[in-house]
């Protein structure tokens, strides 16, 4: 596993979200910085704190002009249950062959009550508007997720 890090681009994608809509990350880039945050797996108890911590950021990150987007190996009906439960305002991506988790280098060996099986490693990736890497956020607690972000990006901007 070679996770992208700081100063490299990011891969482009295309992906679809809970709403079977194609999502580029090209479009959201031309908007502004993009949070791409990848997580395991949909409405489990970790992913949903992380995803309804960073629902209710919304606001925040939108003044801040960041775009986030979820992305995890779920399929888009799985996704879309996920959203309407927790009342999710933002995009989830569906990565069902984990093309764009190898991309970012976040797919990979896990270890888990004595199993060994490969998955998506809990990782986020803040990305410049011309499509670098301006942070890795790889050092947090699933509750804590949203204000590592929200804390990193205000001292950012400073």
């Amino acid at each position: 596993m070679q996770t992208l890090q700081v100063g490299m681009s990011a891969p482009l994608f295309t992906l679809h979200n809970q709403d079977d809509q194609a999502i580029s990350l090209e479009a959201c880039l031309a908007k502004g910085r993009v949070l791409v945050y990848f997580y395991p797996k949909a409405a489990t108890p970790g992913c949903t704190v992380q995803a309804c911590g960073l629902r209710d950021t919304r606001p925040a990150l939108d003044e801040l002009n960041i775009t986030v987007l979820g992305i995890s190996p779920d399929p888009v009906a799985k996704l879309k249950r996920f959203e309407d439960k927790q009342s999710l305002n933002f995009d989830l991506l569906s990565d069902e062959d984990h093309a764009i988790a190898d991309a970012f280098g976040v797919w990979g060996e896990k270890k888990f009550m004595g199993k060994i099986y490969d998955g998506i490693h809990r990782l986020s990736f803040l990305i410049n508007q011309d499509g670098s890497i301006a942070h890795v956020f790889d050092k947090f607690k699933t509750k804590d997720h949203h204000q590592v972000v929200l804390d990193f990006i205000k001292q950012q901007d400073q």
